[in-house]
């Protein structure tokens, strides 16, 4: 795949982050705007397919090689939607809202790809505030085949609460929650976790002062109330941002959970 472009998508070639991996920003359309993504494509093909949704909000947590390359070493073609408004991409992120569509569009677009396997599902992979994204994405999108929330915020009044640091961000860009609490709902998987089909990894550091453990609890409370498949995995004393030591591990997790659910096909 070189700089070539394709229906409703572009891809120009970046420096390889390292041999054997290949690296791009992707362009592609979503609801009528033109939104950016990187990619990392590893050498052996055909691959399974993650979309990873990156946390954070315009610079804030912005994805790159250290998030996704633990991935495409591993032989996942990976795709991660820098959401509407962030990377030069247009629009405006609303932390949930309308820029949901970017991930269900990086999906269709996913599966696609060259190097992906033919027919198989796409494996999401929904870091911190990118859970939000990776489970609305699994509430409605039928390609999904397996879902890793990691770090991941569940309960948006829950992080209002606990984040004084992130209240005026989040009231102006989803509101009080006391005054839209409905938008706080749309935004927290807690509130629709029944409606969540594919099987879901929820993994997360008992020392995590960004997005507290509480919400893997949470979560994986309301998934087993409405019998959906899911494991909930804790590492204690671990923060928000594994150390390498605790990230290999979980990404061995990840890898075993990801390949029991989304077989490679050729």
């Amino acid at each position: 795949m070189s700089e070539t472009e394709r229906p409703a998508a572009s891809f120009v070639r970046l420096p390889d982050p390292e041999p054997g991996i290949a690296w791009y920003e992707v362009s592609y359309d979503s609801q009528g705007l033109r939104v950016k993504a990187l990619l990392a494509v590893p050498a052996a093909q055909p691959a399974p397919v993650v979309v990873y949704c990156r946390g954070g909000i315009g610079s804030v947590g912005m994805v790159g090689p250290a998030q996704l390359l633990p991935f495409a070493r591993r032989g996942y073609v990976v795709l991660a939607p820098l959401y509407r408004g962030s990377g030069s991409g247009v629009g405006r992120d609303e932390f949930g809202g309308a820029d949901r569509h970017d991930v269900s569009a990086a999906i269709a677009l996913a599966r696609t790809l060259p190097g992906a396997a033919a027919a198989a599902k796409v494996a999401l992979i929904g870091f911190s505030r990118g859970a939000i994204m990776a489970m609305q994405a699994a509430r409605t999108c039928a390609e999904v085949g397996a879902v890793v929330v990691w770090s991941g915020v569940a309960d948006l009044g829950l992080t209002y609460r606990e984040r004084t640091d992130l209240r005026r961000m989040l009231r102006r860009v989803v509101g009080h929650p006391g005054k839209h609490p409905e938008a706080y709902a749309e935004r927290s998987p807690v509130a629709w976790a029944g409606e969540v089909d594919p099987p879901v990894l929820l993994i997360h550091g008992t020392a995590d002062d960004n997005v507290s453990a509480a919400h893997a609890r949470l979560l994986g409370r309301a998934l087993d109330d409405a019998g959906k498949r899911y494991t909930l995995s804790l590492y204690d004393g671990v923060g928000h941002q594994f150390p390498p030591l605790a990230r290999e591990a979980a990404m061995r997790e990840i890898d075993a959970w990801l390949r029991r659910f989304m077989p490679a096909q050729a």
